[in-house]
């Protein structure tokens, strides 16, 4: 409680005014990502238990979207079933999608795996990308901003990365 202030004035506006503080330290780390670290900024860690094999793997990464709005996508195999974190089996992959007028390209972070390992389904606007070699597994379902075409798709895998460039119905 500041000084020289009756009991219960004043506290309800620290606590919101540290609120308001966070989300602009937020927005800030934002913006300076923008114009300073080519707009992407990851974080990532590891959580494990050798004896009964299991391992949590999490991230995020915030980048800068078209519109300026700051885009949070979490990445790993921690999910929030609404009772808590659940460690799952696959992990979930970190993807970018780029329109590219005719296309979509699509670029995925699976590494540990052969290209052979790749399986990816397509139904209208949503992509089911799947991935398994040994313990790594990968799974992500991704709403596409636009209708695509499995006709015609094109792949390539080098150095950990899936590449996947996806016609655009007309």
């Amino acid at each position: 409680m500041a000084r020289n202030q009756p009991p219960g004035t004043g506290s309800r506006d620290v606590g919101l005014g540290s609120i308001f503080r966070s989300v602009g330290g937020f927005l800030d780390l934002v913006s300076k990502l923008a114009e300073h670290e080519g707009g992407e900024f990851t974080r990532s860690g590891e959580v494990g238990d050798d004896k009964k094999g299991v391992k949590a793997v999490y991230g995020f990464s915030v980048r800068v979207g078209g519109s300026g709005q700051p885009l949070v996508e979490p990445f790993g195999n921690v999910k929030d079933d609404g009772r808590g974190a659940v460690v799952e089996e696959a992990r979930e992959p970190m993807v970018d999608v780029f329109d590219e007028g005719d296309h979509l390209l699509l670029l995925a972070e699976l590494p540990g795996v052969d290209v052979s390992d790749i399986q990816f389904e397509i139904k209208d606007d949503i992509l089911n990308l799947t991935a398994a070699r040994g313990e790594r597994k990968y799974s992500k379902e991704l709403l596409l901003p636009t209708p695509v075409l499995a006709q015609g798709a094109m792949s390539s895998y080098r150095n950990g990365v899936f590449e996947l460039k996806l016609p655009k119905t007309k």
